[in-house]
């Protein structure tokens, strides 16, 4: 059976735009300009190692803020305090629950000390406006550049 053409032509893009965003000069999130794309997939990489890819439907630098703001759902700080403290597995549950966690001294550094590694990190974006395309873009960054944090696990 061969592939599907609508979804072929969804796809063909993908090895173009991932080298689009692995070409562009890395920056940190304090120097994204302001007239970033709105919608698009973004890489964090750390040391030359990727870690972590993601996409958003709005600026791709108020996402990016995001991921080292003040608020308690920053899901790329959450896997790596989860990895620093061996706290591995997320629960739904009071007990072990964000709030549960956060209440520890030990794991709200490994989290506040998370943003700011993120903070340093080198980061790469590019623009993609289609949901689909986007969707289907962040997996590829992901498998392609070996980014660790993305597992694409439901929860």
């Amino acid at each position: 059976m061969e592939m599907d053409e609508k979804f072929e032509n969804l796809i063909a893009e993908l090895p173009k735009k991932y080298i689009d965003l692995i070409s562009m000069p890395p920056l940190t999130i304090a120097i994204i300009p302001r007239d970033c794309p709105v919608g698009g997939v973004y890489l964090f990489t750390e040391n030359g190692k990727h870690l972590y890819a993601g996409r958003t439907k709005r600026s791709i630098k108020t996402r990016l803020q995001y991921h080292v703001s003040k608020a308690r759902d920053c899901p790329f700080a959450w896997h790596l305090a989860r990895e620093t403290t061996g706290i591995k597995k997320a629960s739904y549950k009071v007990e072990g629950s964000r709030n549960q966690l956060l209440a520890k001294p030990e794991f709200k550094l490994a989290y506040e000390s998370s943003k700011e590694r993120i903070r340093k990190m080198e980061v790469r974006y590019v623009s993609e406006p289609s949901p689909v395309k986007q969707a289907l873009l962040e997996v590829y960054v992901a498998v392609v550049s070996g980014a660790k944090y993305n597992d694409f696990d439901t929860h």
